[in-house]
């Protein structure tokens, strides 16, 4: 190499030197380049708060907090004039004393403290001012390494030439860690002290700031002595700063170290993870979880926390039914909203806790009943008065595959029973008679009107669909028997009131003028009420439908008079339910304003123990203890009835109109009865039944609707007492259907 630089020209060695330095400091460039400034976030990007992710909190319907949902990070955003000064002044105090002259970096303590633990300690450990640990939380990483901190300068210099000293410092307070997920003096003011940073005491606001340099070793919870200590340091430098009086910083030296239990759980926690699914489908998973959406939502969590306790006081009285979990669902009618939500007995259970029972597909025993003898009322094939033959009975038609012979859930028949009486008891045959005549797949067909999407394809159910034989959701049927309370219309549930963005920008609102926020106030009948919605039936029979399930009578012959279904001094309808297998056991009722529909079970799909009695045990005393609760303050309110429902005296026996002869002695044992409008029984004893037969086919007539197949005469014979149009009923009033 020396000979060859020996042969050169100085002007060749010279040009080759600067080449040779060109390439060095290229390099140099090149390398500091991607070292320092390759993908070095710009500091304008603090300007978009979007780049910043903010918790979303939801609120029960009077503003309690349910939840806070958040990816990694737990922040609420707070605004610096809305604190009180000293909150701000011990973060300055204690992690930036010079912060108010320094450009972002402080060259005369900072700096020098940096350098001196990297020498002496090989480690990056402080130096850093409130500028620089902005930029550390919302730009860069916490990673201790040569680069970041280099980098971390550059940009804290950079944001002190864009951003006021009170912008940087809002901006810091609302990043800074101060323990676990909660991220922002907002949140470490509810974590520790469960309060607003606007509410803060001098005494917490210090505790709070001395937190941030090593959240865990400080933490109150975990080393309460070192938590107090490090405090008192902070007001010793507030008041060394003179941003604290003398007897200020000694008053909040001997208040004891006072923070709340740590937060574990969430309030209502099926109800709150169903809302936020909803919320993720309407809004996406990012917005929910950093979008820092305000929710308010339907719940009313004392209502919910009062059910919680008595959901599992009761539970604990039938452990030895084999019932291992229950869960509720709690709504107004006249508007579907969810007052409570109880998945679970227990949601933070071992095995399925968390498994939300209200949303899940359960075979609802007689609780269907209703709805299919509401059809036949509706479609006047029937009306409460008409006689069913509860006897010995097998089915070949209605989808059925083979014979069914259904039998009734005490083991009994129980002969003639009018409408009123079957369904009240919660007789089988009358109701698979019932469903006979309404056609499994018309009966289908007017579920989806009842908002019961479950029942698909209707080859797949027979007969004893009416029993509970198809898979529904317990939220399908508190929207169902909606229909019920709201006079034939039933209303979808609605989980959520209003969802407002960061910036307080309505999203979403609940318009509903039904809607009473302090729903324990005592609110208004339905006939005061106009509910919006596609009519599922008539207000005659939703009126005939509900009176007969609040009539006591009715159903005493099977439950009993005064069981666990009513409720002392208030009208409510009830129906209960339960599968043959005991496997699903059932309660709902409603009032005009309430309802409340119950289960108990167990997760698996076990049996309960036989013992277990519809109406008497399992979901019934579950459910009257819940409405007792709900209807204490409220008027009595019966159902609303229509002008177009009309009320008779009839039979006992033939369901006939009773008459008296011109002696005044009456025709018959009667008692009195609802009907709609043309459709109450006339002519005495010979009563002519509300489905008529054509005389010339031999075929059951078609109703006005035209949703009915004609069916051979046979069949209706084997479905009703009162088949013959003129039967004479003083002798033998069920001569054409003895079977």
């Amino acid at each position: 190499m020396k000979k060859i630089l020996a042969t050169l020209t100085l002007k060749k060695k010279i040009t080759i030197a600067l080449v040779m330095l060109f390439i060095v400091l290229f390099g140099l460039i090149f390398g500091i380049y991607f070292f320092i400034f390759r993908d070095l976030p710009a500091a304008s990007t603090l300007k978009n708060l979007n780049a910043i992710p903010f918790s979303t909190h939801m609120y029960d319907r009077n503003g309690k907090m349910l939840y806070e949902i958040y990816r990694d990070e737990n922040r609420t955003p707070v605004k610096l004039k809305d604190l009180k000064p000293y909150i701000y002044q011990a973060s300055v105090s204690i992690e930036d004393k010079d912060f108010y002259t320094h450009k972002g970096i402080s060259l005369t303590s900072g700096v020098l403290r940096a350098i001196k633990e990297l020498v002496l300690r090989q480690t990056l450990q402080g130096g850093s001012t409130i500028t620089q640990q902005l930029v550390k939380n919302a730009l860069l990483t916490s990673e201790r390494t040569l680069q970041r901190k280099i980098r971390e300068m550059i940009l804290a210099v950079s944001v002190e030439k864009q951003f006021s000293k009170q912008e940087i410092l809002e901006m810091y307070i609302n990043q800074v860690p101060y323990g676990g997920s909660s991220y922002g003096v907002e949140e470490g003011a509810k974590t520790f002290f469960g309060k607003r940073a606007k509410d803060l005491t001098l005494a917490e606001a210090a505790l709070l700031a001395g937190l941030p340099q090593a959240p865990s070793l400080y933490s109150p919870y975990i080393n309460p002595d070192l938590a107090k200590k490090r405090r008192n340091d902070v007001l010793t430098k507030m008041r060394e700063q003179k941003y604290i009086t003398e007897t200020q910083k000694k008053t909040a030296m001997a208040l004891p170290l006072s923070v709340i239990p740590l937060r574990t759980t969430m309030h209502a926690p099926h109800f709150v993870l169903y809302v936020k699914s909803l919320l993720e489908k309407e809004y996406g998973v990012d917005l929910v979880e950093q979008g820092g959406l305000k929710v308010t939502t339907t719940l009313d969590l004392d209502i919910q926390e009062k059910a919680e306790v008595i959901l599992k006081e009761e539970l604990e009285k039938i452990q030895y039914l084999d019932v291992s979990n229950g869960a509720m669902l709690i709504t107004r009618p006249p508007t579907g909203e969810v007052l409570a939500m109880l998945g679970s007995s227990d949601y933070y259970a071992t095995g399925s806790g968390a498994f939300n029972v209200t949303t899940a597909l359960r075979q609802p025993g007689s609780s269907i009943k209703p709805l299919n003898f509401a059809v036949g009322i509706d479609r006047k094939l029937v009306t409460a008065g008409t006689v069913f033959l509860d006897i010995p009975t097998c089915f070949t038609a209605g989808g059925q595959s083979g014979s069914y012979c259904p039998v009734n859930y005490d083991g009994q028949f129980h002969g003639p029973s009018q409408l009123r009486f079957a369904l009240g008891n919660s007789f089988n045959i009358p109701a698979v008679k019932m469903l006979a005549v309404n056609g499994v797949k018309d009966f289908i067909a007017s579920a989806s009107a009842f908002t019961i999407t479950s029942f698909e394809d209707p080859k797949n159910y027979g007969l004893s669909l009416t029993l509970g034989g198809g898979e529904v959701r317990m939220t399908e049927m508190a929207q169902a028997f909606s229909s019920f309370a709201n006079q034939g219309v039933p209303r979808k549930l609605n989980q959520i009131l209003k969802v407002e963005d960061r910036y307080g920008k309505v999203l979403y609102k609940f318009d509903d003028p039904n809607v009473a926020l302090d729903v324990k106030k005592p609110v208004a009948a339905p006939s005061a009420l106009s509910i919006p919605g596609k009519r599922a039936i008539s207000k005659d029979t939703a009126y005939i439908i509900s009176h007969i399930l609040l009539d006591d009578n009715a159903r005493s012959a099977a439950f009993g008079a005064n069981s666990y279904l009513v409720i002392p001094g208030k009208a409510v309808s009830v129906k209960t339910g339960t599968t043959d297998n005991k496997k699903d056991n059932w309660t709902i009722g409603y009032t005009p304003n309430f309802l409340t529909a119950v289960w108990v079970g167990n997760n698996d799909n076990t049996p309960m123990n036989q013992a277990l009695t519809s109406g008497v045990t399992g979901a019934a005393p579950i459910w009257n203890r819940v409405m007792r609760m709900l209807l204490k303050d409220q008027p009595d309110l019966w159902p609303v009835k229509p002008e177009t429902v009309i009320g008779k005296q009839i039979c006992n026996d033939s369901g006939g109109e009773m008459t008296k002869g011109g002696d005044g002695k009456e025709s018959c044992s009667a008692r009195y009865e609802y009907f709609i409008k043309g459709t109450e029984p006339r002519g005495g004893g010979s009563y002519k039944q509300s489905v008529p037969i054509n005389k010339d086919t031999d075929k059951l007539a078609s109703p006005t609707d035209g949703n009915v197949e004609n069916r051979d005469k046979t069949m209706i014979k084997d479905m009703f007492s009162t088949y013959c149009l003129d039967c004479n009923h003083d002798k033998d009033p069920f001569s054409v259907i003895r079977l």
